[in-house]
């Protein structure tokens, strides 16, 4: 049996029935995202997070790429791109420009990372090379002239597969990726080179 509570005194049947209308048909506000959902995080077995690179990764050994690993990717994700950077260029003192040492993109969200040394025909199917600043394709390693410099390694995951960009520098990469990066994720690492 239904029980209906007294209408306040002024109150209408009619004015009632509109603002409980009113009020079903006003957007529900969504749902919050569970506090318990994965961050996408971005890892070195090779150095720690603020650690510093290894030499073998740098201009004075071999120079190969460290190997990444992340997790998190959102389920949405269709692809992702990971940009390399030294913001300390040339003098941590006084940087004058920010150095990119590598950029790849259309990585595919199933990957779960990438090993040590990674070549062209290493990558994970689909993965497409961009430019550094030698103007290479490829991971090119810390190589500061002084002092101690930071490199940011920074994983986006995008809505979307890019097209072919034809080896984009950072720049045009930053570009396409507007509007489409859904998250990302950082690690830094430090190199200074020996005396």
């Amino acid at each position: 049996m239904l029980h209906l509570a007294p209408l306040p005194r002024g109150t209408t049947p009619g004015l009632l029935l509109l603002t409980s209308l009113t009020m079903l048909a006003a957007p529900r506000p969504r749902a919050a995202a569970p506090s318990g959902a994965a961050k996408m995080t971005l890892t070195s077995p090779a150095f720690q997070p603020s650690g510093s690179i290894p030499t073998q990764y740098t201009c004075d050994s071999k120079g190969v790429s460290p190997p990444l690993a992340w997790s998190g990717v959102p389920a949405g994700a269709k692809s992702l791109a990971l940009i390399v950077d030294d913001p300390d260029a040339p003098d941590p003192k006084a940087p004058t420009t920010t150095w990119v040492h590598w950029v790849l993109y259309d990585v595919p969200p199933s990957a779960t990372g990438l090993p040590e040394d990674v070549g062209a025909t290493s990558l994970p199917p689909g993965t497409r090379d961009g430019k550094n600043d030698w103007k290479k394709t490829g991971y090119g390693g810390p190589c500061p002239p002084v002092g101690q410099h930071r490199y940011f390694f920074k994983l986006y995951a995008l809505d979307t597969v890019l097209p072919d960009l034809h080896g984009p520098d950072k720049a045009q990469l930053e570009k396409a990726m507007h509007g489409h990066i859904v998250a990302q994720a950082q690690l830094i690492g430090r190199y200074a080179r020996a005396k």
